[in-house]
């Protein structure tokens, strides 16, 4: 399997947010929903109505990064709306006092893929005891809140030590990464052990999304 495309729709253009998911439909594999409440994360992004409405249109599956405290008050709702993937910040678990690896088995249990999630200032290993209850670990490469980020380099490093463990612990979890992917380094992430880049800025101001999308995939 070749690395897999998320276009991220915080980068997208709300007043013409159909066509923007035809061009996930038509160009990538996932569409990425990031859910900022202004506490997590210094920002506030988008809610159930987006969601609902995108949801519609998007053939693909939708990828919900949760960027708020108590996420998984909100876990029901979120696969209710047609998510086919959703991941929390380990940080999130922790400020709540909940015990990441029931929280990720409470999203299998509702049919989705669960995801766990780290900042760049969080040491991967720390990803390390809940690989085998992940679906997916999302690795941040910038800091989450904002987009249009620069990636950091330091994160190549991060990826391939989180790669390492899942092979050392014979596990199937993919490894996404999100924050500054475009172009230029999207074959060095796919080469240190990325599964699924999220893209923003590069593919949804790009003059050419279609051809964007095929370059970050390395086709």
């Amino acid at each position: 399997m070749g690395v897999l495309l998320a276009p991220s729709l915080l980068a997208a253009d709300f007043l013409n947010l159909g066509r923007d998911v035809s061009i996930v439909n038509e160009n990538a594999d996932i569409l990425h929903l990031d859910i900022m409440d202004g506490s997590l994360v210094p920002n506030i992004s988008f809610g159930f109505p987006v969601v609902d409405a995108v949801a519609k249109i998007s053939t693909k599956p939708l990828d919900v990064h949760l960027m708020i405290v108590n996420p998984w008050k909100y876990f029901q709702r979120f696969a209710q709306s047609g998510a086919s993937m959703i991941s929390f910040h380990l940080e999130a678990a922790r400020l709540g006092g909940k015990d990441a690896s029931e929280l990720l088995k409470e999203l299998k249990s509702l049919g989705v893929k669960a995801g766990l999630v780290i900042n760049p200032d969080i040491p991967v290993e720390n990803l390390f005891p809940y690989l085998k209850d992940a679906d997916y670990v999302l690795i941040m490469s910038v800091f989450a809140g904002f987009g249009g980020q620069k990636f950091i380099p330091e994160s190549l490093e991060r990826i391939a030590k989180v790669k390492a463990e899942i092979k050392r612990q014979g596990l199937s979890c993919l490894i996404e990464v999100d924050g500054g992917v475009y172009e230029g380094n999207a074959k060095a992430l796919a080469e240190a052990g990325t599964d699924i880049l999220v893209a923003g800025s590069s593919v949804f101001r790009a003059e050419e999304p279609a051809r964007v999308c095929k370059s970050l995939k390395g086709e």
